[in-house]
């Protein structure tokens, strides 16, 4: 650099001193550019990433509350219970929606059209009859009072109530008209009407009605579908990894199975979705949308993901530790069960809950294998019909209801502060586990 620098001063007839100091400013300006397009980069990332987030946390914060209306129902025990038994089998037949139609007529004693009847009912949701029926049948002595009892709202309703709809368009392009606004505002003058917090979303499972459709269902399948994923991709992934990183000879099959191994973990999710349908479902009639089967074809998926992350935690193990548990006689065997598999198990739970939290995120395999199908019931086993919460999502959002909007942006939330939890999990494992040499 002096000769070159010499010979520039030479040419230019410059000092030396001047060029050298010229070439700094110009390498020091270089580098000061270089560090503020990387840190208007990072600036960028995080701001389209706060702007996801704000936007589904404004979608979704509203699903957590929900609009109830509390009506004075008389539960009359000639519609309920005739005969008196308190027969369970005889109270789950009774008119429960007659007796809420009764309460709301009762209320509005000047709506007399029929129109405007159906209109009045649909104040309270479609599921409302269910839910009186639940009290009933938790509490039997109500049968014969005059009870108040809060009632959910319709979605149209809930939705009015939280400012989502705009009153200063024209009736005809409203779901909510100006005699249901008028109604609602007269029970609101009661304090009738009431905005609590929507237990219901993480106790129901799914529903046709957005206002009772909860994530409780997805939520256990999801669980589920990751207990036999990790049972099964766990232990094989990482006794594969052993293998082929202590034991294997290297020859040219075992380079052909780690070419394998990388191209598996780069292939399309939707291909083993496919395998699962062919080989899981149609081949050994494994049962369809069921967690066994989301499970299987979520292990088959993560155990490349495992394996490589479990190599590469063996090979980050300095050879020394080998070295001195074979010198103070330790067969391979031991000195890799007991010394090397120990100090590389953080890195591998490591490796193992990111690719748990990938698995937790995938629908595409799932839709091929039938978790797609609307499940009301709750599951209760790995064989029962199921759904999990990315596959929720998508059902919601591709619903027509608005109502469903926050229901889709409240179900994203909950998944990924699942995801946030698990990556948080793996780096506290890292950070307590993790040795330094």
């Amino acid at each position: 650099m002096t000769d070159m620098a010499t010979r520039t001063a030479i040419d230019t007839k410059k000092p030396t001193a001047d060029i050298i100091r010229d070439s700094l400013k110009r390498r020091y300006a270089a580098e000061r550019r270089f560090r503020f397009y990387g840190l208007l980069a990072v600036c960028t990332a995080l701001t389209f990433l706060a702007v996801m987030l704000g936007n589904i946390v404004y979608k979704g914060h509203s699903a957590f509350v929900q609009t109830n209306i509390a009506l004075e129902i008389y539960l009359d025990e000639s519609v309920i219970d005739p005969q008196g038994h308190r027969d369970p089998k005889a109270l789950v037949g009774a008119d429960y929606g007659g007796l809420i139609k009764a309460s709301l007529r009762k209320a509005f004693p000047d709506v007399r059209k029929r129109r405007d009847k159906k209109a009045l009912y649909k104040l309270v949701s479609g599921g409302a009859a269910f839910e009186l029926y639940q009290i009933v049948l938790a509490n039997p002595s109500l049968i014969g009072q005059t009870v108040t009892l809060p009632l959910t709202a319709s979605s149209d309703i809930d939705t009015f109530n939280k400012g989502g709809i705009d009153i200063s368009l024209p009736e005809s392009e409203r779901r909510v008209k100006d005699k249901e606004i008028r109604w609602l505002e007269t029970l609101r003058t009661t304090g009738a009407v009431s905005l609590d917090f929507n237990t219901r979303f993480f106790t129901a499972g799914d529903s046709r009605d957005p206002e009772q459709a909860g994530v409780l269902g997805a939520t256990i399948g999801s669980a589920l579908t990751l207990i036999i994923t990790l049972s099964l991709s766990f232990p094989l992934g990482v006794m594969a990894a052993i293998y082929l990183e202590e034991f294997a000879p290297k020859n040219r099959w075992t380079d052909i199975i780690e070419v394998n191994i990388n191209n598996l973990a780069a292939v399309p999710s939707i291909v083993f979705g496919l395998l699962g349908l062919a080989v899981f479902l149609n081949f050994f009639g494994l049962p369809r949308s069921a967690p066994l089967v989301g499970g299987l074809v979520l292990a088959l998926m993560t155990l490349p993901t495992i394996i490589i992350a479990s190599r590469a935690a063996l090979k980050s193990v300095p050879p020394s530790i080998r070295e001195a548990a074979l010198g103070v006689g330790a067969s391979r065997l031991q000195s890799v069960i007991d010394h090397v598999v120990p100090l590389a198990m953080p890195a591998m739970l490591t490796g193992t809950i990111i690719g748990m939290a990938r698995a937790l995120g995938e629908s595409a395999p799932l839709l091929m294998i039938g978790m797609v199908a609307f499940i009301v019931d709750v599951p209760h086993g790995p064989t029962d019909p199921a759904t999990v919460l990315p596959v929720q999502v998508y059902l919601w959002a591709d619903s027509p209801e608005r109502a469903f909007v926050e229901r889709t942006s409240a179900a994203i939330m909950i998944l990924l502060g699942f995801l946030i939890c698990m990556n948080l999990a793996a780096q506290i494992l890292r950070q307590k586990f993790e040795r330094r040499w």
